[in-house]
């Protein structure tokens, strides 16, 4: 389980958000197979990150969305499984997150705002609990089923650079492999066109925001 607390201050940012365009990145992009790194504190920042973050998953019409999926590789994320934006209750954030108890399976449909209209069908635990930090640095567990242990799971893989695909029967992911090359194309066809660095750079400049919230 997680510790109690995180550190919560206001320390200034470094300079990586003065130019950091947020967006939702696409399939390929190398912060989507990128190992999140954990987050040790917490400050003012952060909590408007996450806020940009939900503004961008309701204009996408989602119900998560992970740090990575942002191009930011730290280990949390935001989830409202009603995707209404005026249902602020329902709005959760997990800052490094485990899934510590895992009951039953069941397979089911899912997609991903960075494979946009991309569907396959997912087997998962029914049950999980899942222990994290909120905003304000305090542990706490949650106890999971149905659709939000399904979204948590789905998010907590994200994390770990684990794409929904990657969970789905051989048989099924070969019947969509089509539209994961169409993907992988127009993420080259952006890199050509200037959109997005190499691999190589993007890669360093990730390794160099890892430092923000260390």
């Amino acid at each position: 389980t997680c510790a109690t607390q995180l550190r919560r201050h206001r320390r200034q940012s470094t300079n990586w958000n003065s130019d950091h365009y947020m967006e939702i990145v696409q399939y390929q992009h190398p912060a989507l197979r990128w190992k999140s790194k954990s987050i040790a504190h917490i400050n003012t920042k952060l909590t408007t990150i996450i806020r940009e973050m939900f503004d961008l998953m309701y204009e996408a019409k989602g119900i998560g969305l992970a740090a990575n999926q942002v191009a930011l590789p730290f280990r949390f994320f935001i989830i409202n499984v009603t995707g209404d934006a005026q249902l602020k209750e329902e709005e959760h954030v997990f800052i490094n997150p485990e899934i510590s108890d895992r009951k039953g399976s069941a397979e089911a449909e899912e997609g991903c705002l960075s494979m946009p209209e991309l569907y396959g069908d997912v087997r998962r635990a029914e049950q999980i609990t899942v222990d994290a930090f909120d905003l304000e640095g305090h542990g706490f567990q949650m106890e999971l089923d149905d659709m939000p242990a399904r979204v948590v799971q789905h998010e907590t893989d994200h994390l770990d650079g684990i794409l929904f695909p990657d969970r789905m029967s051989e048989s099924a992911r070969r019947e969509i492999d089509s539209r994961l090359s169409d993907f992988t194309s127009l993420f080259r066809q952006q890199q050509r066109l200037g959109k997005y660095a190499s691999e190589d750079e993007i890669e360093q400049q990730l390794r160099e925001i890892e430092q923000e919230f260390a």
